[in-house]
């Protein structure tokens, strides 16, 4: 008998809020978690606003005396897989241990750990290392983390694949339920690059938006003004788990994840291809492995970056792979709210879908002021909409070309 995979529980960590609900009233409402950085003096830079985690207190969720051996962005995956796995009602029993895995990704890992432990290196000599900076800031050691709280005892990794590091992870973990490797995953991504070379990187790509003075409205998908995206931070975890089990257990279910699609632009380090070659073939992928006509898609949660290349070849891709529905489908980008999360962003908008799926509400496109003229969709501008969604996509693309896509269905009992 074939596997499904749905999804039990969601835990966000975003700039709009802590805590799946703060994050979803957020998007429902249209509401900018964009403003002044805050985290280190950004005077000198280009730019100087991004989407931070406001409020965060790593003791609600980690001991004090293990606060200290934890990057920022382990403590962002901890916040968000607890509230996941409360949300899905899960306990990891020693029975089901080794049947519950953990992949959650990041784009760049403990970015303010190595700068910190650079800096006391050059002030101080090696001698000034701390013990815990190489487990405070490889990347895996969100997974290791979460692994070793919950107990979890199967499928243990963690992608690197730029901005869709997160969803290749929600991805991989649902294949290795349907191939019958683990019955549980705890899948998504965190990340924390808020930090001085975090920043200064980006803008030295001249990537990030620059509309200092006007925070709220700088992050604008698909507007003839768009001028680069603003980065943010922190994460999205959701559980998937093997739709019996679910069932058999009475829990939540909020979705049926059932295609995951990858590719490779094979064409540019930054740039996607201009005639949205890889974005059309990862959209294809998922939809082909779920089995379903492309027109019975109606939502895709687009990358939707807020940079003049991503938003207009997406749009294109989009109308290479959907034809005519292109213009009756709906499209929008959540990180006009959020800001762009780098390696979480497709675990947070896996969850966000998640949500999305279940109450038939589509998340709107804020500051869509000035459609661009190549971006000719239906972007669901300023206000959220309900809608009636059998199947919907979330697409993720990444620096090196690298792409995923996922697609999932309202569940039904």
């Amino acid at each position: 008998m074939s596997r499904r995979v749905v999804v039990t529980g969601v835990g966000l960590v975003s700039p709009l809020g802590i805590g799946t609900s703060a994050t979803w009233e957020a998007l429902c409402g249209g509401r900018s978690g964009i403003g002044p950085i805050t985290k280190f003096d950004p005077t000198g830079y280009a730019a100087r606003i991004a989407g931070e985690v406001s409020g965060f207190d790593p003791l609600a969720f980690i001991a004090r005396k293990d606060v200290k051996k934890m990057d920022v962005f382990i403590q962002y995956a901890i916040a968000a897989a607890d509230f996941a796995r409360t949300d899905a009602q899960l306990e990891v029993t020693p029975d089901l241990a080794p049947r519950v895995g953990v992949y959650i990704a990041s784009g760049i890992g403990g970015f303010s750990t190595i700068e910190r432990e650079h800096h006391a290196l050059i002030k101080g000599g090696p001698r000034k290392i701390s013990p815990f900076f190489i487990p405070a800031a490889i990347i895996n050691l969100a997974a290791g983390q979460v692994s070793i709280r919950l107990g979890a005892k199967g499928p243990n990794s963690a992608t690197c694949t730029a901005c869709s590091a997160s969803a290749h992870a929600v991805g991989d973990a649902f294949e290795t339920i349907l191939r019958g490797d683990a019955d549980v995953m705890v899948a998504g991504g965190s990340e924390a690059a808020i930090t001085p070379m975090g920043v200064g990187g980006f803008a030295a790509m001249r990537a990030l938006s620059t509309r200092n003075d006007e925070p709220t409205r700088a992050c604008r998908p698909f507007d003839r003004e768009r001028d680069g995206f603003i980065i943010g931070e922190g994460a999205g975890v959701i559980i998937l788990e093997e739709r019996g089990r679910a069932l058999e257990r009475g829990a939540p279910v909020y979705a049926e994840l059932v295609g995951y699609g990858m590719s490779a632009d094979a064409h540019h380090v930054t740039a996607p291809a201009e005639d949205g070659d890889g974005a059309l073939r990862v959209m294809r992928a998922a939809i082909a492995q779920a089995g379903v006509a492309p027109d019975q898609v109606g939502y895709i949660n687009a990358h939707g970056t807020s940079t003049p290349f991503n938003d207009r070849i997406e749009t294109l891709a989009i109308k290479r792979c959907f034809g005519e529905h292109a213009h009756r489908l709906a499209v929008s980008s959540t990180k006009s709210m959020t800001g762009h999360l780098l390696g979480a962003a497709g675990g947070v908008e896996a969850g966000i879908m998640a949500l999305t799926m279940r109450e038939q509400i589509m998340p709107p496109t804020i500051n869509l002021e000035n459609p661009d003229p190549d971006c000719d969709l239906d972007y669901v501008p300023h206000v959220k909409r309900p809608a009636s969604m059998e199947y919907a996509l979330s697409n993720s693309f990444g620096f090196g070309g690298t792409n995923a896509s996922l697609l999932f269905r309202r569940h039904h009992a």
